[in-house]
């Protein structure tokens, strides 16, 4: 462990919360409030309950819901109780969750039942995987199906566990043990798990909330996901590590977000460019009381200049920062700096953040000049462990010298101030969502009228980018782009849906047969 870390583990770090920040209100969810010290008592039951049911260190805990309440003291109590959790996109279909439930082995799953209509242990159980590996699926809200368990009925089983167990297993936790592993997708079009440790997850993040200027009372909306790297690392831990006020925002709805900002007296309210200008361009928006408003952290799609200087004069944010980074590098490589002007901050994607190596090179892993484009890399103790048991993916992403592969291509200037300006993959961003094309093409090859499919990302003024899929159909086969995309939204995320299908003859390609999408992506620009 490193001898600067304030707290070993995020275990050590919960319980520290209960005396450092004693006078704090720690979560705020609808009519549940709960100050640090009874939020502390509420996670060590829930580690309790997690061994009652049989949790050994090093299981999986997969969390399947919305930003609640819930989330936070379950995710936490199995980290307390020395699991791993395994996060899922609540937009997950049942086959997506059963390969991710089904690849980490995960013992337990907790999740809801009805979130946006959404059955989520019927859509698990009508998936073709198995999932053979899990034992309890306890659920936070919403009905409880058959075998499985009501999460007030989990926590019944708590006081078979005695506190001086739990300071035991609390005990046996250590730095270096996995935290969490958080699946992403990449060229293969199969997620991959991305270790990281708990030791990882605390200096990252100690790092980011000083940056930003998080600080003890803060009132942070988490509007971005928990099951992103950003809602659950640089929302949960980081508002544990400064004890800010933890205000889960289970769907973003601007006139939600607005009220709960003038409700609770909100300071911290990171999100995508989308969420800041659905906010500037509300037409009620003087209707609410936002001037308790100070901290704003963005990024994932372009950045308009003009949107950073609305939020100063328009808003009252003092501190506007972007950043860059990716699920393997525990979700940070570099951030602006307050003192930042807008143009730098709109432009850019700051400098490495403390102990964090990031180089710009060529094909041939060679740094070029200052000012010439390359692929970014990074190394540091940022960097994951590797994907779960995937030692040919891993190697493939960091090199034999410690550097992460990013696959984005960006120009380095002699500040070390990085613009990201191309992707090498093909991966685009969804409202602050990266949709892999390969996935999403292998899914369109599963129809049944398709015989090729290429998907790019075309720029969208709302979302930043969304999907176009390019199909060619089988022979005597018809294809009907409605019926498509609606064949797609019952088996995919949103976020993934094309926005458009285009029927081709056939694809464009190099002489080698690989498909040109940027000729896709000019095509797409003039239709």
């Amino acid at each position: 462990m490193r001898a600067d870390l304030k707290h070993g583990t995020i275990a050590q770090l919960v319980r520290d919360c209960a005396t450092q920040y004693a006078d704090v209100e720690a979560l705020v969810d609808g009519d549940i409030r709960l100050g640090y010290p009874e939020f502390v008592q509420e996670v060590q039951r829930t580690a309790r309950a997690f061994m009652a049911a049989g949790l050994s260190r090093g299981d999986r805990v997969a969390m399947w819901a919305p930003n609640i309440h819930e989330w936070v003291i379950a995710a936490l109590g199995a980290l307390t109780a020395g699991g791993v959790i395994v996060p899922l996109n609540t937009r997950f279909k049942g086959e997506e969750a059963a390969y991710v439930l089904s690849r980490s082995r995960a013992r337990f799953l907790c999740c809801v039942n009805g979130f946006l209509g959404n059955e989520y242990v019927s859509m698990l159980r009508a998936a073709d995987t198995s999932v053979p590996d899990l034992a309890t699926i306890a659920v936070l809200r919403g009905d409880t199906p058959h075998n499985t368990v009501s999460w007030t009925n989990f926590l019944s089983a708590a006081d078979t566990v005695s506190a001086a167990q739990l300071d035991e297993r609390v005990a046996s936790i250590s730095a270096s043990d996995l935290s969490d592993i958080i699946f992403t997708s990449g060229t293969t079009g199969r997620p991959k798990g991305v270790m990281a440790t708990h030791e990882q997850n605390l200096r990252v993040f100690e790092d980011w909330a000083s940056i930003i200027g998080l600080a003890q009372g803060d009132r942070y909306l988490i509007v971005n996901p928990f099951f992103h790297t950003f809602g659950y690392k640089a929302g949960i831990i980081a508002s544990l590590l400064k004890g800010a006020t933890i205000i889960p925002e289970a769907i973003f709805d601007v006139p939600a977000v607005l009220q709960h900002v003038s409700d609770e007296k909100v300071t911290m309210l990171p999100g995508p460019p989308t969420l800041y200008l659905s906010i500037l361009n509300h037409p009620d928006r003087d209707k609410f009381d936002l001037s308790s408003l100070r901290l704003a952290v963005t990024g994932a799609a372009a950045v308009p200049v003009e949107m950073i200087k609305r939020m100063r004069e328009e808003l009252t944010f003092k501190t506007i920062i972007t950043g860059y980074g990716l699920t393997e590098s525990t979700g940070t490589i570099s951030m602006c700096r307050p003192q930042d002007d807008p143009e730098i901050i709109s432009t850019t994607s700051g400098r490495a953040i403390h102990d964090v190596e990031v180089r710009i090179v060529d094909d041939n892993n060679l740094e070029v000049p200052r000012g010439t484009a390359g692929e970014i890399v990074a190394r540091g103790y940022n960097v994951m462990s590797g994907y779960f048991e995937d030692p040919v993916a891993t190697a493939e992403a960091i090199d034999s010298d410690g550097w992460l592969h990013t696959g984005d291509i960006g120009v380095m200037d002699a500040n070390g101030y990085i613009d990201i300006t191309d992707r090498k993959k093909d991966m685009f961003i969804v409202g602050g969502f990266n949709a892999y094309p390969a996935e999403i093409e292998n899914s369109l090859l599963g129809h049944g009228s398709i015989a090729q499919a290429a998907v790019v990302g075309v720029p969208d003024e709302r979302q930043g980018e969304v999907g176009w899929a390019f199909v060619v159909a089988r022979t005597g086969a018809t294809i009907d782009p409605d019926g498509l995309i609606s064949w797609c939204r019952e088996r995919m995320a949103n976020y993934k849906v094309p926005r458009r299908i285009v029927v081709v003859e056939a694809l464009p390609t190099n002489p080698s047969g690989k498909v040109l999408k940027y000729e896709l992506r000019a095509r797409a620009a003039t239709m």
